[in-house]
């Protein structure tokens, strides 16, 4: 389990170095398929990302962590206060040192920050989904905002629109198509992670999607894997795939140093999905994950498309 920092003084925090080397620990151990991609990044990028995910890290242990019975409002708005000192230019933990380097590197907006902190204050107060719509919602506070504070180390690419023929038309900046791909992975979170999840009380697949195949809360609670529940997921993993389709259409206009470990991530990402299907939809008693055999045979594609598309 991950250990939240303690606060220090000024004085007693670690180097820049040591900093981004611990957001580095905690990427590689938390987010194995996501720390893949991110060594296929230009150094100083990867480092940048490790900062970024090291904060959503320790932003989500808060109320999903060993300590999580003790998180309340007033932790999250304490939260949100360091957030301001980081922004500050005002580190008050060693991670906190390679997140201000990353602003001050690669300059971006605090608001993707704090809609996280507002994801996790729904995780404080609701453990069920009615709606997709209200899903949607949690997935782009605590995953779509990452694709936006993504953006800004990852760049938009001086060949501008991507083709010749659109060269004239103004910058164009895949906002929509950054969101679509947290969501798409958060999306794939959930479904890998139902079994996991249950066991914390916590449904996030929408009530009304359950209903709408016959498929009760009870059925959930007891691991229920019948024609209904096959039906369930194929309905959640094509919604899952919209989500990546839309985010593809955003990759041709980054800088083209930033292509392949994108396109390399979703394309790993989304083979999670493709293992739930081979674990034929139990993700009751299996956990999908992509083999590394398979994401090495994975990179030549990926170059391809970070070529080509």
């Amino acid at each position: 389990m991950l250990q939240l920092p303690k606060s220090k003084t000024k004085q007693n925090l670690v180097s820049v170095d040591e900093a981004y080397e611990l957001c580095r620990q905690i990427t590689a151990e938390y987010a194995k398929t996501f720390y893949f991609g991110t060594l296929l990044m230009p150094k100083e990028k990867s480092k940048a990302i490790w900062a970024i995910y090291a904060w959503c890290r320790l932003t989500d242990e808060l109320v999903d962590g060993e300590k999580a019975k003790y998180t309340t409002k007033e932790t999250l708005a304490e939260w949100e206060q360091q957030l301001e000192s980081i922004f500050a230019g005002y580190p008050l933990d060693d991670t906190d040192v390679a997140l201000v380097d990353t602003i001050q590197n690669y300059p971006m907006g605090i608001e993707p920050f704090r809609d996280m902190i507002a994801g996790q204050r729904m995780d404080l107060v609701k453990n069920r989904y009615q709606t997709f719509e209200e899903l949607e919602l949690y997935c782009y506070r605590v995953a779509g905002t990452v694709g936006l504070m993504s953006n800004a180390v990852l760049g938009i690419g001086k060949d501008r629109n991507g083709v010749p023929w659109e060269k004239d038309k103004p910058i164009y900046v895949p906002t929509q198509e950054a969101i679509s791909l947290g969501l798409a992975m958060q999306l794939t979170n959930i479904l890998r992670d139902v079994g996991e999840d249950m066991q914390r009380d916590r449904i996030y697949l929408p009530l009304d999607d359950l209903h709408a195949f016959d498929y009760t809360e009870a059925d959930l609670l007891a691991g229920t894997i019948d024609d209904r529940w096959k039906a369930i997921m194929k309905f959640q993993i094509k919604r899952a795939r919209d989500y990546y389709k839309q985010a593809e259409d955003g990759i041709r206009y980054l800088i083209r140093d930033s292509r392949l470990p994108v396109w390399a991530s979703l394309m790993l990402y989304q083979g999670i999905l493709d293992e739930i299907e081979v674990n034929n939809y139990d993700v009751f008693n299996k956990r999908a994950f992509v083999a590394k055999h398979k994401k090495t045979l994975s990179l030549p594609i990926a170059w391809l498309r970070a070529q080509v598309l």
